[in-house]
Order: C-alpha cells, then structure tokens, then sequence
C-alpha cells in the first residue's frame, strides 16, 4: 500500500488495521473509550504547533489529528452506527446550516457581531431538536444558558466557555482588579483549610482558586491553556539551568540544598 493525498487511502489503511487475523493486534483491541485520551493529545499537539509557528509540524499534527477521526468512524462502522462519510455529512450539513449568510438566498451580510449571534442561535435550535428526538416525550424542560458548554471539553477552556457564558447576561466581573480581589479570598478559604487537613475540602477550594484564575485570564484576553503552557515552557528552562549549573560543578540534584537550588533558580530568571 503506498501513500495517497486521496482520503480513501486514510479509510483502507484503517479498515486494514482493524481488520481481524491480518490486521494490527494493538489497534484491533482499542475501543472508543481507549482512543479518546489520544485523540484529546492530538488535538492539543496541534496547538503547539501554531503555537510555535511550525507549520511543517502543523501538517503533521493536524494528519494525526485526522488519523483520530477516522479511527473513531471506522469503530462505528464495525458497529454498523455510522461512516465516515456520515461524519462528513453531518459537519457539511452543520456548516451550511449555520451559515444562512453565506449559503442561504439572503438580502445583505450579516456583521462579525451578528454573524456569532446568529451562529449561537442556530447551535441552541439544533441542541434543541437533537433533545426532542432523544427525548420525544413533552417534557418541560428548563434549558439553562450553560447547557451548551460541553462537558468534555478540558476543565481550563470549559471553564473559560462557562464565564463567557454567564457573561453574556451581565453575570460578570467589570474589572480584573475585582477578580484579582476574588483570587485573593480564595486563596485564603484555602490557608484556613490547612489545619483542618481536609483533603476533599481543600481540594474543592483549590478548584475554586483555578476557576477564579481562569476568570483572570478571560478578563486580561489571555488564553489559560496557552499562558500555562508558556509558563510549562518556564519552569523547564530555569530547571535546566539549575542541573546544568550544578553538572558544571560536577554536582548533581541529589547534592544540592533548596536553597542553592532556588539561588540558581533566581539567576536564570535574572538571565531570562
């Protein structure tokens, strides 16, 4: 089998993979459940590289990314739940449908603003109907703002999504320093928590700090799964600094006290 630009190839090589007797062992005994951690690392592999600006990368991550969506539909299609091109439909289908504007006989063009209105409303009235058909019954129902917040987004941007959310309410910080100011009583809910050494509290309040800093992040226009990856970046470098600084000396981590360790720590950031 040789390589193809065609999407058809992507689909035989999976179909071989998955094939029973002759195909690979490891990928026939995956399950939706065993592929969706990887297809989550995909996904965040391919932010890295725009992060990084390496669109050779890129093109790699994003063919990973697309491995995963096949994998995906070619296990459906085993069930005999849907395809491939099932899944190609219903995307072509979503994107024409939220697009009035474009691909609807409409007079005039919508603003970016009207545009991301009219986007949210189409995505509440196909919520709606995909509820009604799973649950025909009448059932009244109330929908909350934040129903459409997907549970298995990841906690960071599900949780900047739940704030944008409110936000459009008015159910919002109007100033950082008002969130900064929240950061801070957290914080302290979670040093009088110390002493008691409640492990499930103090895991409930530490949640309430992270929540908070995410809200900080939204209200500076900062993206929190790119400024904690930045500050990833950070703390490996100046650890670095610290082994190398240490092997210099012929030294290693096991030899140093904390306090060399955060001396050395303080002159890579001067370096920095």
């Amino acid at each position: 089998m040789t390589p193809s630009p065609d999407i058809s190839r992507l689909l035989e090589i999976m179909a071989a993979l998955r094939t029973p007797g002759t195909g690979c062992p490891w990928d026939l005994e995956q399950n939706f459940a065993t592929i969706a951690p990887y297809t989550i690392e995909e996904a965040y592999e391919v932010a890295d590289a725009i992060a990084r600006g390496d669109l050779d990368d890129l093109r790699d991550e994003l063919g990973d990314l697309l491995l995963q969506v096949v994998y995906h539909a070619r296990m459906a299609e085993e069930q005999n739940a849907f395809t491939f091109g099932d899944v190609v439909e219903a995307i072509t289908r979503k994107m024409i449908r939220r697009h009035p504007h474009v691909f609807a006989d409409a007079n005039g063009r919508l603003t970016p603003s009207g545009v991301k209105g009219a986007w949210e409303r189409i995505k509440a009235d196909e919520k709606a109907e995909r509820g009604a058909l799973r649950h025909p019954e009448p059932a009244k129902k109330q929908v909350s703002l934040l129903s459409g917040v997907k549970t298995g987004l990841p906690a960071l941007a599900r949780a900047m999504e739940l704030q944008r959310k409110a936000g459009t309410v008015g159910f919002d910080w109007n100033d950082p320093r008002a969130v900064l100011k929240k950061i801070r009583e957290e914080a302290d809910e979670i040093e009088a928590e110390l002493d008691s050494a409640d492990r499930s509290e103090l895991a409930r309040e530490t949640g309430d700090l992270l929540f908070a800093v995410v809200n900080l992040a939204r209200h500076v226009d900062a993206d929190p799964e790119i400024a904690l990856r930045g500050a990833n970046a950070k703390f490996e470098r100046r650890f670095a600094y610290i082994e190398g600084a240490l092997a210099a000396k012929g030294r290693s981590l096991a030899d140093a006290s904390l306090a060399e360790m955060d001396a050395l720590w303080n002159e890579a950031k001067e370096r920095e």
